[in-house]
């Protein structure tokens, strides 16, 4: 071996070290905020109202509302999943599932793709999230599976899933389950997040095609399970606009630390 290889050898192994150290550090940060994230939804059920009469009142509210726009379908589309016993059991693990599988196999695709699109999606669906947050701790509203006339899809077939009679918590765990945080959607918003991120990432339109279907889909499954009303899912959406607005908008005009995250993802 060379001089030259002997003294460039050291430098170039400490770098790649410092690299994967950097790599794992990072990744390290984003599992990290994500359990925060679930830890303060956890912590919603504990301090969230559970006072039933005014979250039945919000939910009728609502039903008034779509009424007089006449775009009440929760009772024909709730019908239609307890008719048709193939499609009340796709919806259900549908909902029970993609909700939380989906958008962090995308979070970690983009993750891992290195784009600098993931800082802003990773800061719009935490800041969607943490709004949905707030307006289930300020505004409980129960869902049409709990206000009457309605059926409770995933209840219905939960002794087939993996789900409790509680929404979509695991067998055991439908305590953890906050029953009156219907409004807004996260599972609409999350979807839709989904399909703003593969749009932003400039993927195929195929796949831009299929995410946008994933979002209309989810959207159908949460109507027509009795576990959100129309107003709801709209509400989600516009959450998950806002926060990628806000986040872009901050991000354009804000500090210079705001790309930081951005160097850091290019750089590793």
């Amino acid at each position: 071996m060379t001089q030259s290889a002997q003294q460039t050898t050291p430098a170039v192994a400490e770098s790649t070290s410092d690299r994967v150290l950097h790599a794992v550090t990072r990744a390290g940060f984003e599992i990290a905020l994500i359990a925060v994230l679930y830890v303060g939804y956890c912590i919603t059920r504990t301090f969230a109202s559970t006072a039933f009469a005014p979250a039945r009142g919000r939910a009728l509210d609502i039903l008034t509302f779509e009424k007089s726009w006449r775009i009440d379908v929760e009772s024909w589309l709730n019908d239609q999943f307890l008719a048709h016993d193939w499609l009340g059991v796709a919806a259900s693990y549908w909902y029970a599932t993609t909700h939380y599988l989906v958008t962090l196999a995308v979070l970690i695709w983009l993750y891992r793709r290195g784009a600098v699109q993931y800082v802003t999606a990773r800061r719009a669906i935490v800041l969607a999230s943490l709004i949905g947050l707030t307006l289930y701790l300020l505004m409980p509203t129960a869902p049409p599976r709990l206000v009457g006339g309605y059926h409770d899809i995933l209840s219905l077939h939960s002794g087939i899933g993996w789900w409790s009679q509680n929404g979509s918590a695991p067998k055991g765990l439908g305590d953890i389950t906050n029953e009156l945080a219907a409004f807004p959607s996260l599972h609409a918003g999350w979807a839709l997040w989904v399909a703003i991120v593969l749009i932003r990432a400039g993927v195929p339109r195929v796949v831009q095609g299929i995410g946008l279907a994933y979002a209309a889909t989810m959207t159908l499954v949460i109507i027509g399970t009795g576990n959100h009303w129309v107003v709801d899912a709209v509400a989600g959406w516009a959450v998950v606009l806002v926060a990628f607005g806000v986040s872009i908008a901050w991000e354009r005009k804000g500090p210079a630390g705001a790309h930081d995250d951005d160097e850091v993802l290019v750089a590793t």
